[in-house]
């Protein structure tokens, strides 16, 4: 059966080859990215009838504008696959005045899932791109801007996405599955290549195991849970994810800047 899949960050990486793998599967695949020119260049590739999407996940309006196109378009959304992610940026600051590896990591896929959350059906998934660099959170950080390290950012932020998704999954517990994942480490991305100078792995690798989560029913009862490609099977993230003080903290605050977001959006509305 056919399903519609947003997949965020698709025009290129481990985003692009996952929805080549869905829409030659006969599924719908809704393409994200930041160019139009890339969104147009991958949808001829990919399927030209996938219908294409243009935010920059690191501006909130942007992302508050993708959540209401969506809908607009589709009242169906059976799979959501936050992909997009960043490590390195000339500029770490956003217009939020947040480090953007935070902004695009965890706290854009925090806000655009709950906005599409009412078009998910039940048993629909959301699939999070984790990593195996994953930090514990420094919640001052992650609301106001600091200067931090590209993989400390980073892998902060990764946690930060681990840790909501498992919180997301026991607030869902008739679903939809909420999982996070990490497809694989040093995998041949543009993201490895300008932060550790390495070709790295097939991207397939990754790919697949997106499509896995996405479809397959190893995924069905794995709802809360993180995969560990590298490993191969489900494994306990990082131990600060653990700790119920610190999961506190992490999700007070997602849900502090995504009740701002939504008042400032609605105020300009």
């Amino acid at each position: 059966m056919s399903k519609t899949i947003l997949i965020t960050g698709a025009t290129d990486g481990i985003g692009f080859l996952t929805a080549q793998k869905l829409a030659a599967a006969g599924h719908e695949v809704l393409l994200h990215g930041r160019s139009e020119a890339k969104l147009s260049k991958a949808a001829k590739q990919i399927d030209e009838a996938s219908p294409t999407y243009s935010a920059d996940l690191s501006v909130m309006d942007d992302v508050e504008a993708l959540s209401s196109a969506i809908p607009s378009k589709h009242d169906r959304l059976d799979v959501l696959i936050n992909n997009a992610g960043i490590l390195k940026a000339p500029i770490t600051k956003t217009e939020a005045e947040r480090d953007i590896r935070f902004d695009v990591n965890a706290i854009a896929p925090y806000i655009l899932t709950q906005r599409l959350l009412p078009i998910i059906p039940k048993d629909g998934r959301i699939v999070n791109l984790s990593s195996a660099a994953q930090a514990p959170v420094d919640v001052a950080a992650m609301t106001s801007f600091r200067p931090m390290g590209d993989m400390d950012a980073y892998s902060q932020s990764k946690l930060a996405i681990t840790i909501w998704s498992a919180e997301m999954a026991k607030e869902l517990p008739d679903g939809p599955v909420v999982v996070a994942v990490n497809p694989g480490s040093l995998l041949a991305s543009k993201m490895v290549k300008e932060g550790f100078g390495i070709a790295g792995n097939d991207l397939s690798i990754g790919a697949e195991i997106l499509v896995r989560a996405a479809l397959s029913s190893d995924f069905a009862n794995a709802s809360g849970k993180y995969f560990d490609n590298d490993s191969g099977s489900f494994s306990p993230p990082h131990v600060a994810a653990s700790n119920s003080a610190h999961v506190s903290a992490v999700m007070q605050a997602l849900s502090e800047i995504s009740d701002r977001q939504k008042s400032a959006s609605n105020t300009e509305d």
